[in-house]
């Protein structure tokens, strides 16, 4: 009887890793230049995976969620993974072309010409988180591709069935050469963080990123990181609040909130918190009569998430806070049998020293703030870290070029939540702890290629004519008076 075969040790992947890693730049420099049709044949290889693969990857995430509605993975995950495959490959050949940039004088009338060439870097790494883990590698996925590179990715061991399943589709999509994939924990994610890639990008907690940018630095590894934080919500005196808070609370209950762009906290007119509270329970009603057994509301995706969530909670009722679950079927949350679903809950008027205004929630829980003068939003919102996104709902100019201009975030929407990162070529990235880099459209193929300077000069010889030959000569100083005028 032959003895069963060992899985795989960390150790034995991580060398697997070093292997592919320098197969891929092998292959890569073995190339020479990377055609368009090229780039466009990976792009829509990848997209065409990902719509034979639909149906698998709604029942895997479904099974890794416990309950994560179809519809949610189909728009979120699997049709905004195809998105920018479907744009890079409309704008790719566009964007490869060399832009001429102006040269200066008097090198220009002198028959110098400049110019910026996109070139690729090489082999990219590709760290994917959980909540969304499918868009999550196919989103950056189409930058690296249309740039050029070859791609390493590590998908997230929370998702495990996900995983799996993205295994078997890169396998099938890509040679190795082109797009490899490793799953494995902790171990095998810190040792993919520290190889030698020439870019990489990490999707993910500000937590885990310093010990990803800590990783990288050992090789002094370019990094793109798309974090989070705090994303607050503001709403004018003006506003819509039917309309708003719809909107809101479509954005918040949305993979039960389990998003980096999700709205953190809202601030609101005082004399108007008690209409806010009430238009957020008639929205999430009418969304989700029920909450427990329906399949279109997400399940946090595990124990240990489902725990920090209710401990936010419960520091706050220990704190005498107001405590407002939006339960519209009066369902009992205690007696849950495979799932781990938490209602969407208001906090209002939150202390601001609780472990829920510090940490980012990710998660259906919604501390609401309120102002008596606009003003104070953009004091509050300056004095916490810089967010991924800033929300301001209304229709008055200053106030809404106010948050624009006098605040930082990584991005902002104006009358809505969330839906900015759906804009390709808008830049999607945050700033200070939320974030570093950017990606999506051409911003993304320019992040993940070099910028190569190329100028031409003309067959004058300058060096003689500029006086930059010894022995320096009047003309030296007439060019040396030029350049300090």
């Amino acid at each position: 009887m032959n003895a069963p075969e060992q899985a795989p040790t960390a150790a034995d992947i991580e060398q697997q890793m070093i292997a592919t890693l320098t197969c891929q730049r092998e292959d890569y420099l073995q190339e020479g230049v990377v055609t368009a049709e090229t780039r466009i044949d990976r792009l829509q290889r990848g997209a065409d995976v990902l719509i034979k693969y639909n149906a698998k990857l709604v029942d895997a995430l479904n099974t890794d969620f416990t309950c994560r509605p179809r519809e949610v993975t189909l728009l979120t995950d699997i049709g905004a993974g195809i998105a920018p495959m479907k744009h890079a490959i409309k704008h790719v050949r566009k964007w490869m072309k060399p832009e001429k940039r102006p040269t200066m004088f008097p090198f220009n009338l002198l028959g110098g010409r400049s110019r910026v060439e996109y070139q690729p870097l090489g082999v990219v790494g590709v760290i994917a988180p959980w909540n969304f883990p499918v868009n999550m590698v196919f989103a950056p996925l189409a930058g690296v591709l249309a740039a050029g590179n070859r791609a390493m990715i590590k998908p997230s061991e929370f998702t495990p069935a996900t995983a799996e399943l993205l295994v078997e589709m890169i396998h099938e999509a890509y040679d190795e050469k082109e797009v490899a994939i490793f799953n494995g924990g902790a171990e095998v994610g810190q040792a993919f963080s520290a190889l030698p890639f020439d870019h990489m990008i990490f999707t993910g907690a500000t937590s885990i990123a310093r010990h990803i940018l800590a990783a990288a630095s050992r090789n002094l590894v370019p990094v793109t990181l798309e974090l989070g934080g705090k994303s607050p919500v503001v709403i004018s005196r003006g506003a819509d609040l039917e309309k708003s808070i719809g909107r809101i609370m479509l954005g918040k209950t949305l993979n039960a909130g389990q998003i980096c762009l999700a709205p953190d906290y809202l601030m609101v007119p005082e004399e108007k918190l008690q209409d806010v509270i009430e238009a957020a329970k008639t929205a999430v009603t009418n969304m989700y009569p029920s909450i427990l057994n329906n399949p279109s509301y997400t399940s946090v995706i595990n124990e240990r998430h489902f725990s920090r969530l209710n401990d936010y909670l419960a520091e706050a009722q220990e704190r005498g806070q107001t405590i407002l679950p939006i339960n519209p079927a009066d369902e009992d949350f205690s007696s849950q049998q495979g799932t781990l679903k938490i209602p969407p809950t208001l906090v209002p008027q939150p202390a601001d020293d609780l472990k829920m205004m510090e940490e980012e929630l990710f998660g259906p829980l919604l501390p609401i703030r309120t102002y008596s003068n606009f003003e104070e939003t953009i004091d509050y919102i300056n004095s916490k870290p810089r967010p991924l996104a800033a929300y301001y709902f209304g229709e008055d100019k200053a106030e809404e070029n106010a948050l624009i201009s006098r605040t930082t975030s990584g991005g902002v929407c104006v009358n809505d939540v969330v839906m900015h990162v759906a804009q390709e070529e808008l830049p999607f990235g945050g700033v200070g702890p939320s974030g570093m880099g950017a990606y999506h459209g051409q911003k993304g193929f320019q992040t993940f290629s070099h910028a190569k300077s190329v100028y031409r000069q003309s067959n004058l010889n300058i060096g003689k004519l500029g006086g930059m030959l010894p022995p320096y000569s009047k003309a030296t100083e007439n060019t040396i008076k030029m350049q300090l005028k």
